[in-house]
């Protein structure tokens, strides 16, 4: 198994995708984590580059955030589309790579992953909340590459 099948457990895997739910419950707002094992890019960059692909800048309000991890690499990058980097204080990204951050030098990987979406759809709800006519417009699912 390459190290990306080994990050997480399919348990962890299953509980990111409830804190997925659980974070845009709330929030018009769409959050993805992807997950792959190395790039040769800068990993803000490849973060931007896969933020395109997997279609996260094309939702109704531009309110997409995407947590980005490369497994062999040992880095991580968040980011987010341009309505909700209008309206967030200007520190949040930090705060919450921060946050990320914390748990992931303890090797508690899916704790980190978790408490990032957490943080990042209250952040959503705040300021794009949830209205009768919400759809998901973005799929929950851990992707891989």
């Amino acid at each position: 198994m390459s190290r990306v099948e080994d990050f997480l457990t399919a348990e962890e895997e299953q509980e990111i995708v409830e804190a997925i739910l659980q974070a845009e419950k709330n929030t018009s707002g769409e959050i993805r984590v992807h997950i792959e094992a190395h790039t040769r890019t800068d990993h803000y960059e490849r973060a931007k580059e896969l933020f395109h692909l997997l279609k996260m800048d094309n939702t109704k309000e531009e309110n997409g955030v995407l947590i980005y991890v490369a497994v062999n690499d040992r880095k991580f990058a968040i980011c987010g589309d341009k309505g909700i980097d209008r309206v967030v204080p200007k520190d949040f990204w930090k705060s919450t790579k921060n946050t990320i951050e914390k748990h992931f030098k303890e090797g508690a990987y899916k704790t980190g992953i978790v408490a990032g979406i957490l943080k990042a759809g209250t952040e959503l709800e705040h300021h794009f909340p949830w209205k009768h006519d919400d759809t998901n417009e973005l799929s929950n699912e851990i992707s891989k590459g």
